[in-house]
């Protein structure tokens, strides 16, 4: 790690692959779709990790992330996003080289999709289960029949089925909460699905969050799960309890620039600008904006008694450092950062390039 001069996504490759095997291996025991989220890593090698564990369909966050994995070889690409038409000329120009489904949220896209798509594109149809950010109500059949009937008119559209998120899965307060909104959740969709597949036959139930997907064991009520998060997992999913401090396949490298020892704290280059400002809650703590680790050859280590980020701005991150460990943090040394989300400060330090622990090396 001696080239690391500046923020830097550290990730460990074993980790990750075990992480992205397990997961696929529990799709693959309920006999359902694995298509994960690469919104996550947004990186070419990291997607042929998954490639390698037999996953064959992938979802983005957008459609300039699927042309950069299409230029990947990746064929089954779904956009899970509410489409967005003013980029129809890249979505007619992806349509026309590979299986692409969008999003619909909004009846009001179909006048401009049925004016404009040029090549066969497959829809689903986005559902609120409740996180309240976009999507139809899944009790107003009456709203999605009328919207089937609208799009079923437009020749370049194709209906695959219905998609839900859980992302209110993230304010739950335990385990209990989790699965209770996984099984309403799914029951919501699946019903929907069963009012419409005699109509529409083939039709399939997607559903997609980390902390559901991580902490169920069988998934019998969708055809297929799309999370993302759990490739590398972080500070959130583990105060969740979706998954084990072993499965934290990410940590930032941060450069130590000032030392205050008359408050015990230490500056870092790593703010706002590279980690975001998303925070958890921890008791007696407040809100952080990562945990410090012990960056070693090998990895990283947790300290006994749990060391935070508390305090950020755009480009500083700030910690409280006790006595006995001031000594692992000389200026100019790099310390380590678990990210509250993995997925924005992978988005934020991609222009960095990330560096793989098991290989040595720098990753494009």
């Amino acid at each position: 790690m001696d080239e690391i001069a500046l923020p830097t996504l550290i990730i460990d490759e074993e980790i990750c692959r075990r992480n992205i095997r397990n997961m696929a291996a529990k799709a693959t025991h309920s006999k359902i779709f694995f298509r994960p989220h690469f919104k996550t890593h947004q990186s070419l090698e990291i997607g042929r990790w998954f490639r390698d564990a037999g996953v064959t369909r992938i979802a983005v966050s957008s459609f300039s992330m699927a042309n950069y994995f299409a230029k990947d070889g990746w064929n089954d690409i779904m956009v899970a996003f509410p489409v967005n038409t003013r980029e129809l000329p890249l979505i007619n120009d992806l349509s026309s080289k590979i299986n692409l489904s969008i999003l619909i949220a909004d009846a009001d896209v179909l006048d401009t999709l049925e004016q404009n798509l040029t090549h066969l594109t497959d829809f689903y149809i986005k559902l609120d289960v409740g996180n309240n950010r976009s999507g139809f109500d899944p009790e107003n059949l009456d709203a999605l029949t009328a919207l089937l009937e609208k799009a079923g008119r437009n020749l370049m559209l194709e209906f695959r089925g219905f998609v839900a998120h859980a992302g209110h899965a993230y304010q739950t307060q335990s385990l209990n909460d989790v699965h209770k909104i996984y099984k309403t959740g799914t029951e919501q969709l699946s019903n929907v699905k069963l009012h419409f597949e005699k109509q529409y036959p083939n039709i399939i139930s997607s559903w997609g969050d980390t902390p559901t997907c991580s902490l169920v064991n069988e998934f019998h009520d969708s055809d297929e799960i799309r999370p993302g998060n759990f490739v590398f997992y972080d500070l959130t999913q583990f105060h969740l309890a979706s998954c084990d401090w072993e499965h934290i396949g990410v940590a930032v490298a941060a450069p130590v620039v000032s030392r205050q020892k008359d408050r015990n704290e230490i500056v870092l280059y790593a703010g706002a600008v590279h980690l975001s400002k998303d925070f958890v809650k921890v008791p007696d703590a407040g809100k952080v904006y990562g945990e410090i680790v012990k960056l070693t050859p090998d990895g990283w280590l947790r300290y006994n008694e749990p060391i935070y980020v508390t305090r950020i701005s755009q480009e500083h991150g700030i910690f409280y450092c006790p006595d006995e460990f001031w000594d692992d943090f000389p200026q100019g040394s790099l310390a380590g950062i678990i990210p509250v989300h993995s997925c924005l400060a992978a988005d934020l330090l991609r222009h960095n390039r990330f560096y793989n622990l098991k290989t040595g090396t720098f990753m494009e």
